[in-house]
């Protein structure tokens, strides 16, 4: 059997479906999981199994057998925390095939094989009974079901089924509650994450403005949340307009509703400002008291504590549907609203009355203008960029002539609109784009084809003499991917002219190795895990990895995952979109000289484009900030990082390596790149 997997084409841009072996689609879910992520999470583990002994204890304080039903048990971890504490019996739920027969094994291992009873089943499937697969209701429920927005992953409806039919009434649950805590600021860069700000243009003919359609400035955007390292984001990027308040929590140990609903707080400002980003956060308390309590605050809230680095829960930004000005000590009113699986947020203006509950409906927010579909937060972080705005506007005066004919190929682009105010005396645009309301509909000409079928109808028989791009394109998911403008390049050579400028005229593909603070922890094995051998989830994780998966480079934004550079960064492939691709493969090896102490974990490769002489984009490193070798980089793109097998498999390397050989492939038939690390 096969199975169908989209992945995105760098040669035509294009989603394709591509035939795979029917264990590809389980390996990558093994793969890319964040068991590792959970298991290294020291402070996750201890609380649960603090709160699960305590439920334990409580249970059989009343004299009554502790029956445990664990729902999403993966590999067993909680069942075997309640087995070791003195539960009676564990019914350990999980849906996933794979993860099922991987717990199965480790409660073997474990030696708890007659307490724990694997059941591979949704939860909602499960039934109880002489004949079913529970033979009663458990008297503690067990679950790890949620995400950095608590309710994401259905944890709702999961509980709401539960209680109905699984548990008795009055059963102990870990964790006991959840609370939902919110923080009103006012932050212009992650504000950029979903407006678009207006862009000005110095033109020959005087100062010109772009800005963004009426219906892209008032649309509410999507509901689906940003979530984000917010430990990285630096103090000086927001403003605190309130203090943290209490937004709404979940008792797991009572009946839970899933049915959308909405909450309300009302909030005094502690500064005047514009009200725009609702950040938010939870904790669990893993037993009725209060007393064990696993936390996501971040760094600004909780000062004191000793932060445990997780991967699995961040905390999450919230874009209010339009900015609100707030005076300090006038109360406001801020409302959450919820659906079975996401939260969005609105604020009001105090009206002096509390509005009926009937008067809010819950309605999920809908993107109007389409720009929310089309481009991502990153994305409209990047178009908001005024630094890299300037070096295209710059590039574009040196290389733009009254007489220019203009092609431009990137998705989503404000180069076509840059182009026309810096005089290009015609602008032609593969993609729909929406900047009607700068009333350029008659100047600025969109092809709807596709540029292999370009003719030189769609183009009034006119020849291409300036080609531009970022380039970007959404199906991009690697830094290199983008250089299917060189590919679309490639396609309209006949439509251009001899002396063609193409911007940008070349691209690099850059690398250097690098120790990272704490993302090598998604990557490495666990072991034990409070005790328990998880060995078998290594084993099967790295299974997964050797598919196919630990050979290949993985999309992160580094920006949130501090790192130290090892190494000088190093120019490794060059790509002149002067000339077309060419038939045969690139490649290049050689080594680089590790310069700093530390533990190589991986490379981390990105794109530099080159626009014109002397000015170049970098979708990677922007700097080394000091001696130690800490790292910035570009916050709206990722980069590729490629995890050395030293991480995957744990190995303590005797003595530290002095350098690291790399060889690299640019196959220019199917535009991905293969690369191999050596230590």
């Amino acid at each position: 059997m096969k199975t169908f997997c989209g992945r995105a084409n760098p040669t035509t841009g294009a989603m394709e479906w591509l035939e795979e072996d029917e264990n590809y689609d389980y390996h990558q879910e093994i793969a890319r999981s964040r068991y590792a992520d959970m298991l290294h999470d020291k402070d996750r583990n201890t609380k649960y199994y603090q709160g699960i002994r305590a439920a334990v204890s409580r249970v059989k304080e009343r004299g009554e057998k502790a029956i445990v039903l664990d729902i999403g048990t993966g590999t067993g971890l909680l069942s075997m925390m309640a087995a070791s504490a003195g539960a009676d019996f564990c019914y350990a739920i999980e849906v996933f095939k794979p993860m099922a027969n991987a717990a199965v094994k480790i409660v073997e291992k474990n030696g708890f094989r007659d307490k724990i009873k694997v059941i591979n089943k949704h939860s909602t499937e499960v039934t109880v009974g002489p004949d079913g697969d529970m033979q009663c209701r458990a008297n503690i429920l067990v679950t790890e079901l949620f995400d950095t927005e608590l309710i994401g992953e259905g944890a709702l409806p999961t509980y709401e089924h539960a209680h109905k039919y699984l548990v008795q009434e009055g059963c102990e649950a870990v964790p006991h509650r959840a609370t939902v805590y919110v923080q009103l600021v006012e932050s212009k860069r992650m504000w950029s994450w979903s407006k678009l700000f207006p862009v000005h243009v110095e033109a020959e003919d005087g100062e010109k403005i772009i800005v963004s359609p009426s219906e892209m400035e008032n649309c509410p955007g999507v509901p689906s949340v940003c979530d984000i390292q917010l430990n990285q984001m630096p103090s000086s990027d927001f403003t605190v307009l309130s203090d943290v308040v209490t937004m709404f929590s979940v008792d797991f140990s009572k009946p839970v509703r899933s049915a959308p609903t909405y909450y309300r707080v009302q909030l005094e400002p502690v500064k005047s400002g514009k009200a725009q980003i609702v950040l938010s956060w939870w904790d669990i308390d893993m037993d009725p008291s209060g007393m064990i309590n696993c936390t996501m605050a971040p760094y600004w809230v909780k000062p004191t504590a000793a932060f445990q680095w997780r991967d699995h829960w961040m905390q999450c930004v919230y874009f209010l549907p339009n900015e609100e000005p707030v005076l300090q000590g006038e109360k406001v009113y801020l409302t959450a609203c919820r659906d079975e699986y996401s939260v969005w947020y609105k604020l009001q203006k105090d009206r002096g009355e509390e509005e009926k509950k009937s008067d809010v409906r819950v309605e999920t927010p809908v993107c109007r203008c389409q720009a929310h579909l089309l481009w991502n937060r990153p994305r409209f972080g990047q178009l908001n960029d005024q630094n890299r705005t300037r070096q295209y506007i710059k590039s574009l005066m040196k290389v733009l002539k009254t007489d220019s004919v203009c092609l431009c190929i990137s998705d989503g682009s404000l180069l076509p609109v840059l182009a026309h105010y810096l005089g290009a005396k015609q602008v032609q645009y593969f993609f729909l784009f929406f900047f009607l309301s700068n009333h350029l509909e008659d100047k600025i000409k969109i092809i709807e084809a596709r540029p292999e079928l370009l003719t030189s109808s769609h183009l009034e028989d006119k020849k291409i003499s300036v080609l531009v791009g970022e380039p970007f394109f959404t199906t991009s998911l690697l830094p290199w991917h983008n250089l299917y403008f060189w590919y679309a390049r490639t396609a309209v050579t006949s439509h251009l002219t001899s002396n063609v400028t193409v911007l940008p005229q070349s691209a690099s593909l850059h690398m250097m190795i690098v120790e990272f603070q704490d993302l090598w922890r998604i990557r490495s094995p666990c072991g034990t895990c409070e005790g328990f051998d998880v060995r078998t989830m290594d084993d099967m994780i790295k299974n997964s990895l050797n598919f196919r998966e630990s050979k290949e480079a993985e999309p992160h934004p580094l920006w949130e995952y501090p790192c130290k550079s090892l190494s000088d960064p190093q120019e490794v492939l060059t790509f002149d979109f002067r000339k077309t691709v060419p038939q045969h493969c690139l490649s290049t090896e050689g080594s680089i000289k590790l310069l700093r102490k530390g533990k190589s974990h991986g490379a981390v490769l990105w794109m530099e484009y080159h626009l014109a002489t002397d000015i170049s984009i970098s979708t990677g490193l922007m700097q080394i900030s000091n001696e130690k070798g800490n790292c910035e980089w570009n916050p709206h793109c990722k980069q590729a990082v490629y995890f050395f097998s030293s991480v995957i498999e744990s190995e303590t390397l005797s003595d530290l390596p002095s350098a690291v050989t790399y060889a690299i492939n640019f196959d220019t038939k199917t535009g991905d790149i293969a690369m191999d690390f050596k230590l």
